[in-house]
Parts: structure tokens; C-alpha cells; sequence
């Protein structure tokens, strides 16, 4: 076995993030390459016979189980998976094409109960719920990073940094829908659940050492057990410089034009962007070109595009031109919660006042247990609470509100105290 070949068991604990532990061990070696998977790239499984012994190996299989998926962004429509890794004691490395095997449903069922490990869950939790593959436990060693107080949490600089070695860089912004796929994509999705299950083991010690555990598997869970998102309403709005575009007329043509381009990406099954960029639609919203003459001389539709092309173009402008005031989209979104934190101040000064005083007292919580404050506490739970306070400002009233916006049982007990504090010196006294 070569040093690039060595288990992350062979080497010594290098936590250098949050708190790093006084043990002596020396964090000052030289990070190793790892270059190859333990046992070689495996094939990749491409039909249903194949699928059967994977699924029958993984079952057996003892312990957590290292899962990640490759995605096509920005060279395919939408954010399906186009290939499973997952690893195993006792089962090894699988990379699996879940195009030639759409349904892992059986997988995910032979799966049921084991814990799941992942880095940033939240990425590849729906593409892997597209395929059949929902776990009931799991544990993201991204979060376990940002918990823990690490400033890096990427999956490199997380491996690098707790367990010494260095993964390959390079492939993670590759278009992995090509077939057949390279070997070096192939080596790199590998590698990618290598040392996963290490990684999660050490980072557990260390959320346990700094007392944060529990709170971690508070988080996990609430992960695991989070129902899909609801479809975005109104996703045109999301289009790139729409600060530019305030008149009414202006955004139907937005919406005409988004609404095309994405038709058009998903029969093709394109990014979008291929398609045309949100540059150009809102450059083509803020003009209102008259005719197609004058479409193709805006930035984003010049001489590569072709007459049928501009004519598609101009024929969504025109649309949205004809549309009468009451079908015109309203400038803004429905806002369910507060308004933005900038309005505050003229909407309600008092409002603006608790909020200051609230993020400073989160941020001086987050400072001493050294994590980020959005997973202390999600700053929208704090708007929220600062806008429309509840009635009596002490710490059960104020913990009912946090829990009631979500905030697990570790948040409230660790930011309520405070917030009451906050709170309540910024309140009038009462005459």
C-alpha cells in the first residue's frame, strides 16, 4: 500500500478548526495526496443485474454509509443527478449512472434505518429523492464543520484539515452527463466518499469534546425529516440584474421572456443560460425593442443568433407588450413576513432598534461558541421575532416564539436568555 493509498485510520487527528484540542499531536506534517481509491475505480453500474448485487452488497454492508451525487449545473435543465457515489465497510466504493438506473428506490429501501453521510445535504438531498433515495438518518459533515467552528468547510479543506490528506480538485464543475465518463471524473467522484465515514467519525468526536453533539444531531435531524420545498412562486423574479427593471410593463416582459427561455431549455434540456442569459433579458426589457431589427443590436443578441431565433425573442416582447394592465405583473413579491430590514427604520423605529440589539447579541453568542450566527440561529427567525415581539418579553414567551419559527430546542436554549435581554432594553418603559 503506497502513502497515497493509506486510510485516514493511519494517521493522527489534525483538527485545526473551532477549538483544536490540547493534545500535543503534530498538526505541522505535510498533507498527503490521495491519489487512488483503496480497492481502484469501480466500474460503473449502468443495469439493473449489476444494481441488484450493489444493492444486495450495501445491505449487508456494516455501519454509516458515505453518499454523494455529481450533478450537471449549468450544462443541463434542472439539477438532476446524473451520478450516485456511496461507500461502505464491508460493501466498498459504488458509482452508480442513475440515467441507465433512474430508479434507486430499492437502494434507498435496503438503506433504510443506516445513518447517511453527506457533505451539504441540503445540495443533493432532492436530486437523490427524484431517484427513490430518502434517508431517515443522517449526518453532513459540512454542518458538523460549521458547528464546530471550522472557517473552511468545504469537502477538501475539511479532509485536509482534520485528517490530513488532499483530494484532487478540478471535476466538481464538470458536465457529468457526458457518457461514457472519463476516468479521471470517475477517480474524482471515487475519492469524493473515500474518507467520508472518517471524516464524520472525527468530526463526531469533536462536536462531542466541545459539548456541541447533541446539537448536531438536532440539525441532522431536522434535515433528514424536512418535508421537499415548495415550488418557488414567481421564479422569473429571480432573474439577474432585475433591480434595473422597476416599470410594470418592463416586468411582463421579464416574465415573457423567462417563461420562454425555460420552455425552450427544458425541451432541449440545457441550462437555461445556454439558452439566452439573464443579461440579455433584461436588457431587452429596459429597451422594449420595436422589431426584431432592433433586438439584435442589444447586448445578448448579436450576430451569432440567428432570424428564427430573434424572431422567437421579439415575438415574447411583443407579448408582453399587448398585455393589459391587469395582467401586468405588480413590481415586487408578497411579502409573508417582515419587510427588508432597511425599511425598518421609517416603518417602525422601535422595531429597527430591538433588531440592532438582537444581532449583537447573537453575534457576541455565535463569537463565543465559535460558530457561524445564521446556524446559531437563522437571521429570518430573528426578524421575525424583533417585528412582532411577543407580549411579555421574558424567556418562555420568547422561547415559544423561536420554537414556533422552527428554531430547534439547542438554539432556543442557547440564544432566548439573550434575546430577552436585548429585547427588553430596548422597550419604552411603561408610563
Amino acid at each position: 500500500m503506497t502513502d497515497a493509498q493509506e486510510t485516514a485510520a493511519d494517521l493522527p487527528l489534525r483538527i485545526t478548526g473551532g477549538t483544536p484540542p490540547d493534545d500535543g499531536e503534530s498538526s505541522a506534517a505535510a498533507p498527503i495526496p490521495l491519489l487512488e481509491p483503496r480497492e481502484g475505480i469501480p466500474p460503473v453500474v449502468a443495469d439493473e443485474a449489476t444494481l441488484a448485487e450493489v444493492i444486495a452488497a450495501f445491505a449487508a454492508g456494516s455501519g454509516p454509509v458515505a453518499v454523494d451525487a455529481e450533478r450537471a449545473s449549468g450544462y443541463r435543465y434542472g439539477q438532476r443527478a446524473y451520478l450516485v457515489q456511496l461507500r461502505r465497510e464491508g460493501a466498498g466504493t459504488a458509482l452508480i449512472d442513475p440515467v441507465a438506473c433512474p430508479d434507486l428506490s430499492g437502494l434507498g429501501e435496503a438503506l433504510s434505518g443506516v445513518e447517511w453521510v453527506l457533505h451539504a445535504a441540503t445540495q443533493d438531498l432532492p436530486c437523490l429523492r427524484e431517484i427513490g433515495m430518502v434517508p431517515s438518518r443522517l449526518f453532513d459533515t459540512e454542518l458538523a464543520g460549521r458547528l464546530a467552528g471550522f472557517p473552511r468547510v468545504g469537502l477538501g479543506a475539511m479532509v485536509e484539515s482534520v485528517l490530513g490528506y488532499v483530494l484532487e480538485k478540478g471535476h466538481s464543475a464538470v458536465d457529468w452527463s457526458t457518457r461514457p465518463l472519463p476516468e479521471p471524473w470517475l477517480r474524482y467522484a471515487a475519492l469524493d466518499v473515500e474518507l467520508l465515514v472518517d471524516l464524520r467519525d472525527a468530526l463526531e468526536k469533536e462536536l462531542d469534546r466541545q459539548g456541541k453533539l447533541e446539537w448536531a444531531r438536532q440539525e441532522f435531524e431536522a434535515i433528514a425529516t424536512a418535508p421537499p420545498a415548495e415550488p418557488r412562486k414567481d421564479p422569473w423574479r429571480r432573474t439577474s440584474g432585475m433591480h434595473k427593471v422597476r416599470r410594470r410593463r418592463q416586468l411582463g416582459v421579464v416574465r415573457e421572456l423567462w417563461e420562454t427561455r425555460d420552455r425552450i431549455a427544458q425541451r432541449r434540456d440545457v441550462s437555461p443560460g445556454k439558452v439566452l442569459s439573464d443579461s440579455a433579458i433584461v436588457e431587452a426589457a429596459l429597451a422594449l425593442p420595436a422589431n426584431v431589427h432592433a433586438l439584435s443590436a442589444l447586448n445578448g443578441f448579436g450576430h451569432r443568433m440567428g432570424r428564427r431565433q430573434l424572431e422567437q425573442w421579439q415575438a415574447a416582447v411583443d407579448r408582453a407588450k399587448a398585455l393589459t394592465e391587469g395582467q401586468l405583473p405588480q413590481p415586487g413579491q408578497a411579502v409573508t413576513g417582515p419587510p427588508p430590514p432597511r425599511a425598518w427604520a421609517d416603518k417602525d423605529p422601535a422595531a429597527a432598534a430591538r433588531l440592532s440589539a438582537a444581532r449583537a447579541a447573537v453575534s457576541a453568542v455565535a463569537e463565543r461558541l465559535t460558530m457561524p450566527q445564521e446556524n446559531l440561529i437563522a437571521p429570518d427567525t430573528v426578524r421575525r421575532l424583533c417585528w412582532e415581539p411577543p407580549k411579555s418579553l421574558d424567556d418562555e414567551s420568547v422561547a415559544a416564539a423561536l420554537a414556533g419559527y422552527g428554531a430547534r430546542a439547542w438554539q432556543v436554549e442557547q440564544v432566548a436568555p439573550t434575546l430577552v435581554t436585548a429585547l427588553a432594553a430596548k422597550e419604552p418603559p411603561s408610563s
